[in-house]
C-alpha cells in the first residue's frame, strides 16, 4: 500500500463493496434531482456503465451472424476478439476461465460479458501514428490540395491513388522493400515495452505522392502486423480466436479493414452501427429496464451485422513473409540497444 490504507478499513467501506455487473440496475434509478436536471423521469432505470472501449466491445461482440458463413457461427462469443480501432487501439477477448496471456492485460473478472473473463491487448498509437506518418510527409501539401480537388478525404485519395500505381499487383505487394515497426509511442501488447521506438526500413530519396501512399500503405500493415503478433500470443496461452470483430474511426478505411483480414487470416465483421459504444451503452440501459434478462441476449438482438470482409488467402505466403521481417525488426532493435549500452 502507498499511503491508502484508510480505503481497507471497515471493509472498504469508503470506496464501496457492493460490486454491480455490467447492466444490473443502480438504486432506485434517477434521483428527482437529476431527473430535474437532465429532463428525464424520476426512477428511470440507471444500469452500472462500463468504460467506453468495453462498451464498444460490447456493442459488436456479440452480434448474432447467423447466415454469414463465419467460422464463429454457432461457437461460443470466446471465439471472437472486438477491435476498438481509433486514435489507439484494444484488443478484447473473453473466456469461460482465467486465461493468463504474457503483455495483455486481464483477465479480469465480468469487466465487459458477465460471467466470462476479459483479457485485453492493444497498441498505443494506431489512427494516431497514420496521421503522424501522412502528415509528416514532404507530400502531404500535395495530398491535401488533389483530395481537396475530388472532394475525398485524403485517406480515400490515398486508396484510390495506390490501385492506380498497384499495376498488376496486389496492393498490398507493393511493400515487399518497404518494412515498418509501429512502436513510435512504445509497445503496450505483447512486448510491455514503452521504451521501443518506431523503425522504417526501406526508405529512398524520393519525395513523391507515390511514396507517401506507399510509407501510408506500410503503416497500415504495420498496424495490422502488431494485432496478429497479439492474437498469436494469446492463442498460445489458450485463446481460440477465429473472428475479429472491428468499430471504431480505422473501421471506416477499407484498407485498414482489407490489410486486417489478409494480415491474420481472419474475417473482419463490422458493425451495423458504426458507434457501436452507442450500442453498447444501449445494451446496459436495455438490461437494467428489464427489456432483455441478459447482457448475452441483449448483444444478439441488439449488435448487427453490417459487412464482412474476408482474407484473401491466396496472399498468405506474402504477409507470411512480411511478419518474419516485423519480428526481425524488433529482434534487431533491441541487438541495436544492446550494442550501444555496451560503450
Amino acid at each position: 500500500m502507498i499511503g491508502l490504507e484508510d480505503l481497507v478499513k471497515d471493509k472498504y467501506e469508503k470506496i464501496g463493496n457492493h460490486v454491480l455487473s455490467p447492466g444490473e440496475s443502480v438504486g432506485k434509478g434517477l434521483t428527482p434531482e437529476a431527473a430535474k436536471d437532465l429532463g428525464l423521469p424520476a426512477g428511470i432505470a440507471v444500469a452500472a456503465s462500463l468504460i467506453d472501449a468495453h462498451a464498444g466491445g460490447l456493442g459488436v461482440i456479440g452480434a448474432d451472424v447467423k447466415g454469414y458463413n463465419l467460422p464463429c457461427e454457432n461457437e461460443p462469443i470466446t471465439s471472437r476478439v472486438a477491435m476498438i480501432c481509433g486514435t489507439s487501439s484494444c484488443h478484447m477477448g473473453v473466456s469461460e476461465t482465467p486465461i493468463f496471456v504474457p503483455g495483455v492485460w486481464g483477465p479480469y473478472f465480468s469487466a465487459m460479458v458477465p460471467g466470462l473473463w476479459l483479457n485485453e491487448g492493444g497498441q498505443s498509437a494506431t489512427g494516431k501514428l497514420i496521421d503522424h506518418v501522412v502528415r509528416g510527409h514532404v507530400a502531404f501539401p500535395e495530398l491535401q490540395s488533389k483530395a481537396a480537388a475530388s472532394a475525398h478525404s485524403i485517406y480515400t485519395y490515398l486508396n484510390s491513388h495506390l490501385d492506380l500505381i498497384k499495376k498488376s499487383l496486389p496492393v498490398g505487394f507493393l511493400t515487399v522493400d518497404l518494412h515498418v515497426w509501429p512502436d513510435f509511442h512504445g509497445n503496450r501488447s505483447p512486448l510491455t515495452d514503452l521504451t521501443l521506438k518506431g523503425m522504417v526500413v526501406g526508405l529512398t530519396l524520393s519525395r513523391g505522392l507515390d511514396e507517401l501512399a506507399l510509407i501510408y500503405l506500410a503503416t497500415i500493415q504495420a498496424i495490422a502486423l502488431g494485432t496478429r503478433h497479439i492474437l498469436e500470443t494469446m492463442q498460445a496461452a489458450g485463446h481460440h480466436i477465429n473472428t475479429l470483430f472491428l468499430c471504431g474511426g480505422l473501421s471506416k478505411n477499407p484498407l485498414f479493414v482489407q490489410m486486417h483480414a489478409d494480415i491474420t487470416g481472419k474475417p473482419v465483421v463490422l458493425s451495423k452501427e458504426v458507434e457501436s459504444v452507442l450500442v453498447g451503452a444501449a445494451i446496459l440501459g436495455a438490461c437494467a429496464s428489464g427489456d432483455f434478462v441478459s447482457i448475452q441476449e441483449a448483444m444478439a438482438k441488439m449488435g448487427k451485422v453490417g459487412r464482412v470482409v474476408q482474407p484473401n488467402h491466396e496472399h498468405k505466403r506474402f504477409y507470411d513473409k512480411k511478419y518474419e521481417v516485423f519480428l526481425k525488426l524488433v529482434e534487431h532493435q533491441r541487438e541495436y540497444r544492446s550494442i550501444m549500452n555496451s560503450f
